[in-house]
């Protein structure tokens, strides 16, 4: 049979053996996307994105929905829906219901919803006579339904940062479940969390690697009165709003074509930024001026989001690989995240970055500026670190670690992830964990987040995946969708594979002596 290359992709789509029909047509229609023409881009800007010093994300040749879509879910509640032919919310029960209805109508790059919803802040007001325990059951059900009806590890539902029964009913149904999806971000604001809170969040971390950690008190000074949303792998984002486009520069191969450090600084950086720039600029005038997303989308209509709150993200990663050529190239020494002068520079790169952007205005995005965001890698990455991360197998102490890129926080306004790999003997002093957090905190982080070893639920990149769920699936597929995406980062065993961190003993001395 003589096929297109095309033809080619569809066909070895649909006789995958570890695909479910669901999946195959996720890829179909995704293959069909990206045989149409790519976004008008000039030759400077397309020669960079063919070599992949800058990176698309691979989200599509033509974009017809946002990269990620933060609909007002209190609102939706608040008001029903026209669309969905849905009248306001009167108990818990029609809350979970109408949500679970708009959850499927809420696009993204992955076709399912990122965003949840803060749930306990959404949830709160319909709580009415129903006790602890009636609670725990409607939101245990709902949780396995949206793990059964939506398998996809970046779907994030937010809670906090207030103490209430909701919080807390979550947190005991996410430990008890340990399911791949949703993931769990738990906002902490030490002006409004208590620690005993705090510390349930933690000693969940010792069993299923969530919720991740956000630091509310520093990420809040970004955003305006709306709020924001944290979604999928640590982007946080406008409320009513989201994430227009994504894409990100391998400072990795920006390095390599530099002379040394002056060369990178001042030449090789500012010149695929603004190629960068160009990309963001094109695909966000597509999808803006020709998809009519935002024309059509009762999303829009219903006023569940605004157009001028999609903010487009400026990504960047391999910081660690493009610092330790810069030293070589410049006949230094220090390595990244273990030598002051080679984590002096990164610094400097990250407020590059971030100056920027803030020179050089975006027409459609939120507060006319794209956002600095910290990329944590794809499955595909080879001998490249995700974002600011140090290189897995290398990372040192907690502490150590924590110290040597706090200074790199206050720069990516949407999002930066740093996971740290714990010895799995924390399980019996959580205290120390929380004590690290909170010294994080303190020191300037902007998310904690860490995985335990010997645990089956792991972190990737910032989606969740189960290991047993990887062992098996060349033989069985999953029905989680980023299974896959687990189980090709796994292949890289030479320094992007989660399989390579090495877990680090704390005692709760050290988490106390850097208080």
């Amino acid at each position: 049979m003589n096929m297109t290359e095309f033809q080619q992709n569809c066909y070895n789509i649909v006789t995958d053996p570890n695909l479910s029909p669901k999946q195959k047509s996720n890829l179909l229609a995704l293959a069909a996307e990206n045989h149409l023409p790519y976004v008008n881009l000039d030759k400077d800007t397309k020669k960079a994105l063919d070599e992949r010093v800058i990176c698309d994300m691979f989200e599509g040749h033509a974009p017809y929905k946002p990269r990620y879509v933060l609909p007002d879910y209190a609102k939706f509640l608040q008001q029903g829906s026209e669309y969905l032919e849905l009248e306001p919310a009167k108990t818990f029960d029609d809350a979970l219901t109408m949500l679970t209805i708009a959850y499927h109508h809420v696009p993204s790059v992955t076709g399912m919803p990122v965003y949840l919803g803060c749930l306990d802040q959404i949830l709160l007001p319909y709580v009415g006579n129903l006790s602890e325990e009636d609670l725990y059951q409607r939101l245990r059900h709902f949780w396995i339904m949206l793990d059964r009806n939506l398998p996809d590890a970046f779907m994030h539902a937010n809670i906090g940062p207030t103490d209430n029964v909701i919080c807390r009913t979550i947190l005991r149904v996410d430990r008890e479940l340990k399911q791949v999806a949703p993931n769990l971000t738990f906002i902490y604001d030490e002006n409004i969390t208590p620690e005993s809170l705090l510390s349930v969040a933690i000693e969940n971390i010792c069993e299923t690697a969530k919720p991740h950690i956000a630091n509310n008190k520093m990420i809040k000074k970004d955003f305006d009165d709306k709020g924001y949303g944290v979604v999928s792998c640590y982007n946080s984002l406008p409320l009513a709003g989201g994430g227009s486009t994504l894409s990100r520069i391998n400072l990795k191969e920006v390095a390599l074509r530099s002379k040394n450090i002056d060369d990178f600084l001042e030449n090789t950086l500012p010149y695929y930024c603004f190629l960068q720039l160009n990309l963001i600029k094109a695909r966000s005038e597509f999808l803006y001026e020709k998809s009519n997303f935002f024309t059509n989308s009762f999303l829009v209509k219903e006023g569940l989001i605004d157009a001028t709150r999609f903010a487009p993200m400026f990504g960047i990663y391999a910081m660690a690989e493009a610092v330790n050529i810069l030293q070589e190239k410049s006949n230094l020494a220090g390595r990244y995240g273990v030598d002051e002068e080679a984590t002096e520079l990164a610094t400097t790169i990250s407020k590059q970055l971030a100056d920027f952007i803030h020179r050089h205005p975006i027409k459609y995005a939120w507060q006319g500026k794209a956002m600095l965001h910290a990329q944590s890698g794809i499955s595909t990455d080879r001998g490249a670190t995700p974002g600011l991360r140090i290189p897995y197998g290398h990372e040192p102490d907690p502490v150590t670690h924590i110290m040597a890129l706090f200074k790199h926080h206050q720069y990516y306004t949407s999002g930066i992830s740093d996971i740290l790999t714990i010895d799995k003997t924390i399980k019996s002093n959580p205290s120390a964990l929380l004590q690290i957090c909170k010294a994080a905190f303190e020191f300037g982080f902007r998310e904690f987040t860490a995985n335990i070893s010997g645990n089956d639920l792991v972190r990737v990149t910032g989606y969740m995946v189960r290991l047993s769920d990887i062992a098996k699936y060349k033989k069985e597929g999953s029905r989680t969708n980023t299974t896959f995406l687990g189980s090709e980062a796994a292949e890289d065993t030479v320094n992007n594979s989660y399989l390579c961190r090495t877990p680090r003993v704390i005692s709760h001395e050290q988490a106390m002596g850097n208080r």
